[in-house]
């Protein structure tokens, strides 16, 4: 079998494309759940502790500590990415945000995952229980040799 034609078979299986659907949907998702946190939860913990996580920083250096105090007097923002571009700075404040982003991400993957697993259990449990199989075809044949030994002896 030639490179190609292995590569043919491969890319034509099922597998290949459900996970290329997943991928796809995994990123729409991620991008609904992406707004949801930037948009929704963000602003309301916001507002209970009145912070603003993503301009939180530490300077590194003195000329951003020097720019961020000529800012303040002159009463301009001097937000994260104002600091960056005068020096070095530690974005705590970012991470924190990712951090949050990550678990509640996570919380609502595994809500979705969990909803799935019910879904699937009540449709197996719908389902109508399998008639039993009959012998296989050794069965039948070791049941023949049972009746023609059995009936021998008598």
């Amino acid at each position: 079998m030639g490179f190609i034609s292995e590569f043919r078979d491969f890319a034509l299986k099922g597998n290949v494309l459900d996970l290329a659907v997943g991928v796809i949907i995994g990123g729409a998702f991620g991008t609904i759940v992406n707004s949801m946190i930037a948009d929704v939860i963000m602003p309301v913990v916001g507002i209970a502790g009145n912070v603003d996580f993503s301009n939180a920083y530490i300077a590194l250096s003195e000329k951003v500590t020097a720019a961020a105090d000529a800012a303040a007097k002159a009463g301009a923002p001097f937000g994260l990415a104002d600091a960056k571009k005068v020096g070095p700075v530690l974005a705590y404040g970012n991470f924190i945000t990712v951090t949050i982003n990550f678990v509640i991400l996570a919380f609502c993957i595994f809500i979705v995952v969990k909803l799935f697993n019910t879904a699937r259990k009540r449709m197996e449990a719908e389902k109508p229980a399998a008639a039993p199989a009959g012998p296989t075809a050794d069965q039948k044949l070791l049941t023949e040799i049972r009746d023609l030994l059995a009936a021998g002896r008598r």
